[in-house]
């Protein structure tokens, strides 16, 4: 029981850790945002581009660590009602044998595995996790959709008060690319902060 007792601090402080890191991710992609917009301001596009690509990849991670660190917190959360109901089981202590290297590495697949263990050991894996699960995989690419990096140029330069010379889509101003870009970033950001308090 003291054994499942410290695996339950474990988990809770990976989640903190993981909050942590999802901030970290917050404050690179709004550094890489300021450099966007100096690279635009020398009108050197292939520098800001990669700024560009930069910021969407920290904003993805960002929100992946979000919501391993929610998941993270769940299952606290179902191991601490194990232990006070006594229903600790053998397999369950088999699970977490490993968790503490896993944890520390703050390598969201192997940290992904480990929860998928931890689910299996209850009976009923609830839909919110399935659904946390299928966005996660929906978002753990590192390939960044090159319409969001072209998006994020036209908005940094609009910020700047910059015109940005560069092809844009057939039918698409740059304003509306703009304003499409950061409603999206704006309602993101909302949820975000909403998912964090309640973390």
């Amino acid at each position: 029981l003291t054994h499942a007792v410290e695996h339950l601090f474990n988990l809770k402080f990976a989640a903190k850790e993981l909050n942590r890191n999802s901030k970290k991710c917050d404050k690179e992609e709004k550094a890489e945002k300021a450099k966007i917009k100096k690279a635009i301001q020398k009108g050197n596009m292939e520098v800001a581009r990669i700024h560009a690509e930069n910021a969407i990849r920290q904003k993805n991670q960002a929100i992946n660590f979000l919501r391993m660190s929610a998941r993270v917190d769940a299952v606290a959360a179902r191991v601490q009602t194990a232990v006070t109901m006594g229903k600790v089981t053998k397999s369950m202590a088999g699970v977490v044998k490993s968790m503490d290297a896993t944890l520390k590495s703050m390598n969201l697949e192997k940290i992904s595995a480990l929860m998928d263990k931890f689910e299996h050991q209850f009976e009923t894996l609830d839909v919110q996790t399935q659904q946390m699960e299928d966005t996660m995989s929906n978002t753990t690419t590192l390939t960044t959709p090159q319409n969001q990096v072209d998006m994020l140029l036209q908005e940094m330069a609009d910020e700047a008060g910059l015109d940005l010379n560069m092809e844009l889509p057939q039918g698409q101003t740059g304003s509306v690319g703009a304003s499409v870009a950061s409603a999206e970033q704006d309602e993101l950001s909302q949820r975000l902060a909403r998912l964090r308090d309640q973390v």
